[in-house]
C-alpha cells in the first residue's frame, strides 16, 4: 500500500504542477506525431499517381501488315488518352525534353518513329520487337521514378495485347487457307496413298522376279563351267589348227614348186612316150597277121606274152586306183613291156625264119620302143609319186588307158588268134593314152593353178586360224570375266532379293502411313476449318491470360502495408521521451525505498505508455481508418508493445542515465535497418540479418502484421510470449537497479546518523 501511495503522491504531484503535466500531456501523442502524421500523408500514395505529371512522344509514322494500315503509336496514345493512370501530357519531343530538364515530368515515354514497323516483323525471319522508350526522372523523384517503371509494365501489357490483336487478325485469316491447303494435302495424301498400293504391288512383283533372277544366275552360272571347258578346249584346238595350218600352206608350197614341175616333165614325157607307143603299135598291126601263125605255133612264148599282159593289165589297175600307186603300176607296165620285148626276142630267137621277117623286126623294134616308151613312164611315174595324192582326176583318166591297154594285153594272152585285134586294141588304147596324157598335161596345169590357189587360201587359212586362237584366248579371258560377273550377278540379285523384301515392306508402311497421313491431313483441315475469326477469338488471342487477384492475404494500401512498422517506431520513441520529461530514479516523497521508488516509476512509466498506446491505437484505428482483424486484440497488442518498449528503455536508462538514452538510440537505428519493417529481411546485409530476431521491434512487427493484415492470431500470441520475456526481464533489470541503490542510499543515511560526513 504505501508503494501505491508513493505513485499516487507522484501523479498528484504532476498533476498540480503545470511544469510538469504539460511535458507530460505531450510525450503522449509522441506516437502519433511521429507515426501517425507520417502515415497520414503517405497513407494512399498510389490512389493519386493520377496527378503525376508524364510526357508522352509519339513519333510513330505507322506501318502495313497483310494490306491492312496499322498504327500502333496513335492506338496507343488513344488509350492512355482513356485512362488515368497518370497525368499524360501528350508534347512534342522538344518540348519533353525542356519538361525533364525543369523537373515538370517524373518520366517521358517515347513512341519510336518505327514502332509499327517493327511490329509487323513477327512473320519475318528475324522479327524485331517494337520498342517503346521510357526515361524516368529518378533525379526529380526516385520514388516517383519507380512508381513510373512499375506503370510501364502495365502500359507494354496493353500495347502488347493491342499488337497481338493485330497479329492474331492476321493469323486467323491464314487458317481459312492453311484448312484449304490441309484439305488439298489431304487429297494428295490420299493419291500417294493409291501410288503406294501400285507401288507395293509391284516391289511384290519385283520381289517374285528377282528370286527367279537369282535362281537364273545360279543355273547361268553352273552352265558356265562346260562353257569354259568347251573354250578351252576350242582355244586349244585352235591353236593345233594354227599350226597344222602352217604346216599346210608350207606342204602346199613346196608342193606347188617341186612335185608340180616333176608332175608336169612327167606328164610331158608320158605325152611323148604315147605317142611312140602309138606309133610301134601302128607298125605292129602289120605283123600283127604274122604274129598270128607265130604265137599259134610257141605256146611258151605266147604263155609268157600273156604273163607279160597280165602284168601290164595289173599295172594299169594299179594306175587307175590313183596315181599314188602309178609307180608301181608303170613298173608293171615297163615289166609287162619288157616281158612281150624278151617274148618275141625269145620267139624270134627260136624261130629264126620269125626273127628273119621284116615285120618281126619291126615288132622287136616297136616291143623294144615300148619298153622304153614304158621305161620313160615309170621313170616319169616315179616323178609323179610325190603329188599322188592331188592327181586323182588326171589317174583316173590315166586307168582308164591302164584298162584298156590291160583288155589288150588280156586279149594278146588269149592266144595268138587274137593277137590282131589285141593290137588294134593295143593301138587304140595307145591313142587313149595320148589322149589321157595330153588330158593329163592340161589337168597339171590346171592342179599347178589351184595348188597356187589353195597355197593362198592356206595363207588365208593360217591367218585365220591366228585369228581364230587369239579369238578363242580372248573368248577365255570374256569367260573368265563373265563367270566373275555371273558371281557378282548372283550375289548382286540376291542382295537385291533382300532388297526388294525391304522395299516391299517399307511400301507396305509407306502405304499405310499415307492412309494415316490422309486421315490426320483431312481431320487437320476439318479442325482448322472449325476456327472462326471472332471479336472474342482475336481478344482471346491478344489476351490469353487474366490475371485474377486474391485479396485473402493483400494489404488494403500503403499506409496499412507500413502500419506495422511506423507504430513500432512511434510507441520506441515515444517511450525514449517520456524518459526525458519524467524522473526515472527520484519520486516527490523523499526517504522512500528502493522497492517503493521502483513500484511507482514503474507504474507511472507504464501507465504513460499504456495512455500513449490507446491514443495512437485509436488514431490509427478512427483518424485513418486502419481496417484490422480484431479491435481489441489490436489495442491489447499495441498496450503490450508499447509497454515492453517503455520498460526496455526504463532499464537502460535507470541504469546507464544519459548514455543509456544514447543506448537507446542506437538499438532504435539497429531496429530500424534490421527488423524487416520496409523490406523483406532477405534484402538487407548479412550481417544485418543476424541481429533481426534479437531484436523486439522485428517481433512487435509481426505480431502487428498478424493482426492488422493475415488475422493469423497464433502468430500474434507467439509474439506476445517473445515480447513478454523482453519485458520481464527489462523490469527484473529495473527492480535490481532500485534495490541496490535502495541500499546504498540506506548505508549512506547511517553513515550521517552516526556523526560521518556524507558527501552527496
Amino acid at each position: 500500500m504505501k508503494s501505491l501511495s508513493v505513485f499516487f503522491k507522484d501523479v498528484g504531484s504532476a498533476v498540480r504542477n503545470p511544469k510538469v503535466l504539460i511535458p507530460v500531456i505531450a510525450i503522449l501523442f509522441i506516437p502519433i506525431l511521429y507515426s501517425g502524421i507520417y502515415l497520414a500523408a503517405y497513407w494512399d500514395p498510389y490512389g493519386h499517381v493520377d496527378e503525376m505529371p508524364v510526357a508522352v512522344v509519339n513519333l510513330d509514322k505507322g506501318a502495313e501488315l497483310e494490306g491492312k494500315s496499322l498504327h500502333v503509336g496513335s492506338d496507343l496514345v488513344d488509350e492512355l488518352k482513356k485512362n488515368a493512370d497518370f497525368k499524360w501530357d501528350f508534347v512534342s519531343a522538344s518540348q519533353a525534353k525542356e519538361g525533364m530538364e525543369n523537373d515538370k515530368y517524373y518520366m517521358q515515354i517515347t513512341i519510336p518513329e518505327n514502332f509499327s514497323s517493327q511490329a509487323t516483323t513477327l512473320l519475318d525471319d528475324k522479327p524485331e520487337p517494337a520498342d517503346l522508350i521510357y526515361e524516368p526522372n529518378g533525379n526529380y523523384s526516385f520514388v516517383g521514378a519507380q512508381i513510373g517503371k512499375t506503370a510501364i509494365k502495365d502500359l507494354k501489357a496493353k500495347v502488347s495485347a493491342k499488337v497481338t490483336e493485330s497479329y492474331a487478325e492476321t493469323l486467323l485469316d491464314k487458317f481459312s487457307e492453311v484448312s484449304d491447303g490441309l484439305a488439298e494435302a489431304g487429297d494428295g495424301a490420299g493419291d500417294l496413298n493409291t501410288g503406294a498400293g501400285k507401288l507395293d504391288d509391284g516391289a511384290v512383283k519385283l520381289k517374285d522376279n528377282l528370286a527367279k533372277l537369282a535362281s537364273g544366275t545360279l543355273e547361268l552360272q553352273d552352265g558356265l563351267s562346260p562353257l569354259s571347258d568347251g573354250v578351252n578346249a576350242l582355244h586349244t584346238g585352235a591353236t593345233k589348227l594354227e599350226s597344222g595350218t602352217s604346216n599346210l600352206v608350207s606342204g602346199l608350197q613346196q608342193l606347188q614348186t617341186a612335185a608340180t614341175s616333176q608332175l608336169q616333165s612327167g606328164a610331158d614325157q608320158l605325152k611323148d612316150g604315147s605317142a611312140k607307143l602309138e606309133t610301134g603299135l601302128k607298125s605292129s598291126v602289120d605283123g600283127a597277121g604274122k604274129l598270128k601263125a607265130g604265137l599259134q605255133s610257141s605256146e611258151q612264148g605266147s604263155a609268157k606274152l600273156s604273163e607279160g599282159l597280165q602284168s601290164a593289165v595289173q599295172g594299169s589297175g594299179t594306175l587307175a586306183t590313183g596315181l599314188q600307186s602309178a609307180v608301181d603300176g608303170s613298173s608293171k607296165v615297163a615289166d609287162g613291156a619288157q616281158s612281150v620285148a624278151d617274148g618275141l626276142k625269145q620267139l624270134a630267137a627260136s624261130n629264126p625264119e620269125l626273127a628273119a621277117s621284116e615285120d618281126v623286126q619291126k615288132l622287136l623294134a616297136a616291143s623294144s620302143a615300148v619298153a622304153e616308151g614304158s621305161k620313160q613312164l615309170h621313170e616319169s611315174e616315179q616323178k609323179l609319186a610325190q603329188g599322188a595324192d592331188q592327181l586323182h582326176q588326171g589317174n583316173q583318166q590315166l586307168a582308164a588307158g591302164a584298162s584298156e591297154l590291160h583288155g589288150g594285153q588280156e586279149q594278146l594272152l588269149t592266144g595268138a588268134n587274137q593277137l590282131v585285134d589285141g593290137q588294134q586294141q593295143l593301138l587304140a588304147g595307145a591313142g587313149q593314152l595320148s589322149q589321157g596324157g595330153a588330158k593329163l598335161s592340161d589337168g597339171l596345169k590346171q592342179f599347178s593353178g589351184k595348188l597356187g590357189e589353195a597355197a593362198s587360201g592356206g595363207t588365208l587359212l593360217a591367218d585365220g586360224a591366228k585369228q581364230l586362237g587369239s579369238g578363242t584366248t580372248a573368248l577365255q579371258t570374256g569367260v573368265g570375266k563373265l563367270s566373275g560377273g555371273v558371281s557378282s550377278l548372283t550375289d548382286g540379285s540376291k542382295q537385291l532379293g533382300d532388297g526388294a523384301g525391304k522395299l516391299a515392306d517399307g511400301l507396305t508402311e509407306l502405304k499405310d502411313g499415307s492412309s494415316e497421313l490422309a486421315t490426320k491431313l483431312n481431320d487437320a483441315a476439318q479442325k482448322t476449318s472449325e476456327v472462326k475469326k471472332t471479336d472474342d477469338v482475336v481478344n482471346m488471342f491478344a489476351e490469353p491470360v487474366n490475371t485474377s487477384e486474391n485479396t485473402t492475404e493483400n494489404v488494403s494500401n500503403y499506409g496499412t502495408g507500413l502500419t506495422p512498422f511506423f507504430l513500432s517506431i512511434g510507441l520506441f520513441v515515444g517511450s525514449l521521451i517520456s524518459t526525458i520529461v519524467l524522473k526515472m530514479r527520484e519520486t516527490s516523497v523523499p526517504g522512500a525505498t528502493g522497492w517503493n521508488r521502483f513500484v511507482s516509476r514503474t507504474l507511472v512509466f507504464g501507465f504513460v505508455s499504456i495512455i500513449q498506446s490507446v491514443i495512437v491505437a485509436s488514431f490509427m484505428l478512427y483518424g485513418l481508418g486502419l481496417e484490422t482483424h480484431s479491435v481489441p486484440l489490436f489495442y491489447l497488442f499495441t498496450i503490450f508493445t508499447g509497454l515492453t518498449f517503455m520498460f526496455i528503455v526504463q532499464a537502460l536508462v535507470t541504469w546507464l542515465d544519459l548514455p543509456g538514452r544514447y543506448v537507446v538510440i542506437l538499438l532504435l537505428v539497429f531496429q530500424l535497418a534490421a527488423s524487416a519493417g520496409t523490406f523483406p529481411v532477405e534484402l538487407i546485409p548479412s550481417w544485418l540479418q543476424a541481429f533481426s530476431p534479437w531484436l523486439p521491434m522485428t517481433h512487435s512487427i509481426m505480431g502487428f502484421k498478424a493482426v492488422v493484415s493475415s488475422g493469423n492470431f497464433d502468430v500474434m500470441w507467439h509474439q506476445v510470449g517473445i515480447l513478454a520475456i523482453y519485458a520481464g526481464v527489462s523490469v527484473l533489470l529495473t527492480l535490481a537497479f532500485f534495490l541496490w541503490n535502495g541500499r546504498r542510499r540506506k548505508k549512506e543515511v547511517e553513515v550521517a546518523e552516526s556523526g560521518q560526513v556524507v558527501t552527496a
